[in-house]
């Protein structure tokens, strides 16, 4: 049985640790900073409630399972559970029948349990060039993959990947001016 400590005041790559040494409270913890954000992307991206809720429980237990190979030199731990239910959730997309949806539909804000973090990653998007806010939005909110925009825009694939890199590069420069992560 898991040892009980004081997780709250643990940085973040230290409860990844205890979470790979199997400690409980770590990943109730983490949880505690990052389920409102992970539920706010989900509902961005999913709309339904459910599938929110079972994506972001798969991400977490994804995060409980893989937490020892975390590596902090290529993400924070925040980025790292934000790709984990991310990549979930566009599998929840992938795996829907297909739908469409009236740009108005999946581009209308949404509310977020936390207003800072919606507003801040809404400003973010905003401030984006008009061809790199269409490739985040489509990429990032729709599911669509590298080869699928490449094939909707008709840009090579290697474009498509360049300018979704430039586009993260520029929102993580807006969402972290100090240049610290």
């Amino acid at each position: 049985m898991s040892q009980p400590f004081l997780s709250q005041d643990l940085p973040d790559e230290a409860l990844l640790q205890a979470m790979a040494g199997g400690q409980e409270d770590a990943l109730r913890e983490l949880h505690g900073r990052y389920a409102r954000l992970l539920y706010a992307l989900g509902h961005r991206m999913l709309r339904q409630a459910d599938d929110v809720e079972s994506c972001v429980q798969d991400a977490f237990m994804n995060a409980w399972k893989h937490a020892a190979r975390f590596d902090p030199a290529r993400a924070s731990v925040k980025t790292w559970l934000v790709s984990i239910a991310h990549h979930r959730f566009l599998q929840q997309l992938r795996d829907r029948p297909e739908t469409a949806l009236e740009i108005e539909d999946w581009d209308a804000p949404t509310s977020a349990s936390d207003p800072t973090d919606r507003l801040m990653a809404e400003q973010a998007v905003a401030g984006l060039e008009p061809q790199h806010r269409q490739l985040v939005e489509l990429a990032y909110y729709r599911g669509y993959s590298h080869s699928e925009l490449a094939v909707l825009l008709g840009l090579p694939v290697g474009t498509v990947k360049s300018r979704l890199r430039s586009a993260l590069n520029l929102m993580k420069a807006r969402l972290d001016p100090s240049g610290l992560q």
